[in-house]
């Protein structure tokens, strides 16, 4: 299973991490949002818990847990 990360979204990611002071990366998810289907969470990750996978680009990090991971597998993480 495999998440890519641009390096431009690593960029925000390390920058976003950098003005907040601390954390270990991105945490990003998918949660059920009633009748309309699924929406994505971001969060910042400060701990890896069990069942957690992380993904590591361009000296970014990002945590996905395993429910999210079957809907987020090989999706490409951007920023613009």
């Amino acid at each position: 299973m495999k998440i890519e990360l641009t390096e431009s979204a690593a960029k925000q990611i390390r920058k976003q991490l950098a003005g907040r002071g601390k954390g270990l990366g991105l945490r990003v998810g998918v949660k059920n949002v009633g009748c309309s289907g699924f929406g994505y969470t971001y969060d910042y990750a400060d701990d890896v818990q069990a069942g957690d996978h992380t993904f590591e680009a361009h000296d970014a990090r990002l945590v996905v847990d395993t429910k999210s991971l079957e809907f987020l597998d090989g999706s490409t993480l951007d920023y613009v």
